[in-house]
């Protein structure tokens, strides 16, 4: 999306999230392709790319290995709930607050990691929302897509790893069926 703008085939506003549009005009799209603008190439496109494509991977490689699945429920419940969130706050571009979602889980579930931003700060794993949030901050951005993304990403962890373990608790989060089925990969028959 971000080249297709730099390239002036599209500008931002065929994508940003406008429920008017959506609803009224039926321009659906937009509930997709608000997630995947970052804004014009630059440094805070290029930290959300780099925090996008790592911690999605590690999810995808550790805590979601063999549960294809269970990590694509995730990516539509956390897309529902910023969805959900963005009619009330007015928000039109939700990629960031995806990036941080994907972030704020994957730091939950490796709570022991030691991390260090940029040499200068060492923390724990699930200190990295946070710090993200704080270097948004200085970056001059509004940190709400920031708070947006902990917000979603720790209801997603609360529902999913805490509430099932507690007493009581059961397991809210069940993946629909259909992502269950396998798709065909073999030669077509006729």
């Amino acid at each position: 999306m971000c080249l297709l703008q730099q390239l002036e085939l599209i500008t931002p506003f065929q994508l940003y999230f406008n429920p008017e549009l959506i609803f009224r005009r039926f321009q659906v799209w937009r509930l997709i392709t608000n997630f995947l603008f970052f804004g014009p190439l630059g440094f805070s496109f290029f930290f959300n790319m780099i925090f996008l494509y790592r911690y999605c991977r590690m999810l995808e490689e550790g805590s979601f290995r063999g549960r294809t699945a269970d990590f694509v429920f995730m990516f539509l419940f956390g897309g529902f709930l910023m969805t959900l969130f963005g009619l009330f706050a007015s928000l039109f571009f939700l990629g960031q607050a995806f990036t941080i979602m994907l972030v704020y889980v994957w730091s939950r579930r490796n709570p022991y990691i030691r991390m260090n931003f940029f040499g200068l700060l060492n923390f724990q794993a699930p200190f990295l929302p946070w710090v993200l949030m704080g270097f948004s901050l200085l970056l001059g951005n509004s940190i709400i897509i920031d708070l947006l993304g902990i917000a979603v990403g720790h209801i997603y962890y609360f529902l999913e790893d805490v509430f099932p373990n507690q007493p009581g608790g059961k397991k809210l989060l069940l993946t629909p069926g259909f992502l269950h089925s396998p798709i065909p990969t073999g030669p077509c028959q006729e």
